[in-house]
């Protein structure tokens, strides 16, 4: 078996596999599933103050879209092409207990070789960063500050914040690390076309790693009813967001070099994609509605499908990582080939 050791800043994980935050991560029996499964960390659900980003997870629901958009049954075995349409909310729990299930949950991940990742999002800074604190005193070991939540916009006022102003992002970012010493990771929205910008500036504000992206915020029309799917707008994501987040991973690693350590998401379905992703630029990548719609099954499928892919290559992952970012070509540098194009218009 290779090794599939990765570092992120100064965290060693023992694979590149994160499981991102979602409703499957607010108990603590969900993330051991996820552990036992061999995910080198999850994400534990979000949280912050607001009472109404609470109450906003009780009018939570998924789902399921075929490439018609047709909705399809949640059995935990959705064709590969399925995407997820949701409206959600945060940790249901007050802080208080959050906080005492997420330290149980990353005492837990240590017997795995581990880690569970307390992850905040933001509704005022000075809230943000009493609860940053209370988190290092309960000795979990990584935080993540989730400025990218794609439903910031459409959630009550002031219950979550959605960052996408790069000067916005490195104040909270160096607030945060000023507060704390553990490793602050923080995870960005994918609504918008300055996203290397938005990495940078979480990386000038301390951030030891940045998660790129964000689902996109969408609205689906239902045929038969002529009404919206979910009644609303909803989070979406699936397998064709995949070539948008390594496009942003190439950008970004173009604009702040080799060595800086990004987190993908959105658009990873198994083991395959998370290796696409590092071929992109990625150190590890984060899995979510993969894990939520498929079950936990997926990682151990996931980390088989890595090692089979690194012995038929006789490759080292760590070798992997920006492999096809860094041989990309302008289109300028292309190979001509005249009238080509008369090949694929059609008759």
């Amino acid at each position: 078996m290779k090794n599939l050791d990765v570092k992120i800043g100064s965290v060693r994980l023992k694979n590149p596999l994160i499981c991102g935050s979602g409703e499957h991560f607010i108990e603590l029996n969900g993330i051991e599933k996820a552990l036992d499964a061999g995910a080198a960390a999850v994400v534990i659900k979000s949280t912050n103050e607001s009472v109404a980003a609470k109450e906003q997870l009780e009018k939570t629901d998924y789902a399921l879209l075929d490439s018609n958009y047709k909705r399809l049954p949640w059995n935990f075995n959705p064709p590969r092409d399925a995407s997820l349409l949701n409206r959600s909310g945060l940790h249901p729990e007050p802080f208080a207990e959050w906080l005492l299930m997420a330290s149980q949950a990353d005492k837990l991940a240590r017997k795995y070789d581990a880690y569970a990742i307390a992850s905040l999002i933001p509704a005022s800074t000075e809230k943000l960063l009493q609860h940053a604190k209370s988190v290092e005193r309960a000795g979990i070991r990584i935080l993540e500050i989730n400025v990218g939540a794609p439903h910031g916009k459409e959630a009550a006022q002031g219950a979550i914040r959605l960052e996408t102003e790069a000067n916005h992002i490195r104040e909270i970012t160096a607030a945060v690390r000023d507060t704390v010493n553990i490793p602050v990771w923080v995870k960005l929205s994918g609504q918008s076309n300055e996203i290397p910008e938005m990495v940078k500036a979480a990386k000038d504000g301390g951030a030891q790693s940045v998660t790129i992206m964000g689902r996109h915020m969408a609205f689906v029309p239902d045929l038969e009813t002529t009404k919206p799917v979910l009644g609303t707008h909803g989070a979406y994501g699936g397998p064709w967001a995949l070539p948008l987040t390594c496009h942003q991973l190439v950008k970004t690693r173009e604009k702040l070099g080799a060595r800086y350590p990004l987190i993908a998401t959105n658009g990873a379905r198994d083991g395959l994609d998370i290796l696409r992703f590092m071929l992109a630029g990625a150190s590890a990548a984060q899995l979510t509605s993969a894990v939520f719609t498929s079950g936990y099954k997926v990682i151990s499928r996931s980390l088989t499908q890595i090692d089979d892919y690194l012995m038929v290559k006789n490759l080292e992952l760590k070798d992997l990582i920006g492999l096809a970012a860094d041989q990309v070509g302008t289109y300028a540098e292309q190979d001509s080939n005249k009238d080509y194009w008369r090949e694929f218009v059609p008759d």
